[in-house]
């Protein structure tokens, strides 16, 4: 048995920030921004596209491209943010209610801008050990550029984060673009190194001057960079490596790298590691960091600049703050496998 992505759906807002909106924002020059941060424009979310909104529309373009019907759906996963609409509340439910996914089950889970893979991973286990498990759409919905102040220096590092909506339609059994395996590694010795002070349980209940403090922040800014820089990109090669090595494959065999957006020189800096040329992956400079979406939004823009064919092995890589690195080999086409 083995398990392929149907479908994949995007939603993307046309509303945008530019570099020199950016650079307005924060003082930073335009040119360090478009060049260093890599972002030359981002997409932003107005008022009506919440996060579940993005996400709906999204599962909607996933089930046309996939050419399923929503009540073929068996179970919805949320794998978006936990910015969602309303706090503690399942936003994978109320997709499914407002696709007509009428049989489907549901339940949100998060590993942050890791749960893209997090979710392939937990989608494909269980579909291959049930036999009730046939369909299995993937959501997610993302704008936690709401939580990010471009006027607090030490976050700026996060001045890329967007907002969008991505989703997949996998099939058991299906022939074609096969999910293979996930590898993952987590520190959370990182947990509190960056995160919104308020509205959590630590910080109950809010205050009246919360609202002004609803954004992500870095205590210790000097020792949350020394923490990044000795464990991200070890991590991010570990989880690459083992990720293909546990679907029988190796570094070279690698002809797509759907990768997160960051910084410039990080993303340099892991194709020479890989030994991978430019054009097996797509810098995402024209979206910044849209999450989770980050990964399908490189694999449709690879389809369609003829980067990804049949037979491309695909390694989809993130991190997700907190932090968690997570890796997911798919190959593309027709399945010659068992």
């Amino acid at each position: 048995m083995h398990v392929g992505i149907a479908g994949i759906g995007l939603y993307i807002p046309q509303h945008r920030m530019t570099a020199a909106d950016l650079a307005a924002a924060t003082g930073v020059p335009e040119d360090v921004i478009a060049l260093k941060f890599g972002v030359r424009s981002k997409p932003v979310a107005g008022p009506e596209e919440t996060t579940s909104y993005m996400g709906l529309k999204a599962a909607e373009a996933a089930l046309a491209d996939a050419g399923i019907a929503a009540s073929d759906v068996d179970l919805v996963i949320w794998c978006g943010a936990q910015h969602k609409d309303y706090p503690c509340w399942l936003a994978g439910l109320n997709v499914a209610n407002r696709l007509g996914a009428t049989k489907a089950w549901s339940f949100d889970m998060e590993a942050m801008c890791g749960s893209m893979m997090a979710a392939l991973d937990v989608a494909r286990s269980m579909m291959l050990a049930r036999d009730d498990l046939q369909t299995v759409l993937l959501v997610s919905g993302y704008r936690n550029n709401d939580l990010i102040s471009l006027q607090v220096p030490e976050t700026r590092f996060m001045m890329d984060i967007g907002s969008g909506g991505s989703a997949c339609v996998l099939k058991k059994n299906l022939g074609k673009n096969v999910v293979l395996e996930s590898a993952f590694r987590g520190d959370g010795s990182l947990s509190e190194m960056c995160m919104v002070p308020v509205l959590g349980s630590k910080a109950w209940p809010p205050a009246p001057e919360d609202t002004a403090r609803a954004h992500f922040i870095v205590p210790d800014e000097q020792s949350f960079k020394q923490k990044l820089g000795e464990v991200t990109m070890p991590n991010f090669y570990a989880v690459i490596r083992e990720s293909l090595a546990r679907s029988g494959l190796a570094q070279s065999d690698i002809d797509y790298l759907a990768i997160l957006h960051f910084k410039k020189s990080a993303h340099d800096a892991v194709l020479a590691e890989l030994g991978l040329k430019p054009e097996q992956t797509t810098y995402l400079d024209e979206y910044g960091h849209v999450g989770q979406n980050d990964q399908l939004l490189s694999i449709r823009l690879g389809l369609e600049a003829g980067k990804i064919r049949d037979g491309s092995r695909i390694v989809m890589v993130g991190a997700g703050l907190g932090f968690v690195w997570a890796a997911t080999t798919v190959v593309w086409g027709p399945w010659r496998g068992k």
